[in-house]
């Protein structure tokens, strides 16, 4: 006997069901890689920055916090970026400057952060 068009209906409902079920599964595990992968960046760099600089291990978090904006909101921190990574698409390089500066509550324009870009 052949099913019926409604139990055709209910068995490929149930299917894309088992499919989107397998779906979210999926995206779980590529998220869960995604976190896992970045945890191990993060762990990996911050081990070679005590590495090189271990008086860093005194720092509270916000003397810690401090030192990075210095240091990497420099215009010579950004030149060696750009050497090793050229940007994508141009973009206005003295508005991200600034985004970032007041995001860490300083001023661009008095920290020197504003694009220095290698020629």
């Amino acid at each position: 006997m052949s099913k019926s068009i409604h139990e055709k209906i209910e068995a490929a409902k149930a299917e894309i069901a088992q499919k989107e079920a397998h779906i979210k599964q999926l995206l779980q595990q590529q998220k869960a890689q995604e976190r896992k992968d970045r945890n191990h960046r993060l762990c990996k760099r911050g081990g070679l920055v005590e590495k090189l600089l271990p008086d860093l291990v005194k720092l509270t978090d916000e003397q810690f916090d401090t030192f990075v904006q210095k240091t990497l909101m420099s215009g010579f921190a950004e030149k060696v970026l750009r050497q090793l990574v050229p940007p994508s698409q141009p973009e206005d390089k003295t508005e991200l400057a600034q985004s970032a500066a007041a995001s860490s509550g300083t001023d661009a324009s008095r920290t020197g952060a504003t694009a220095r870009v290698a020629g």
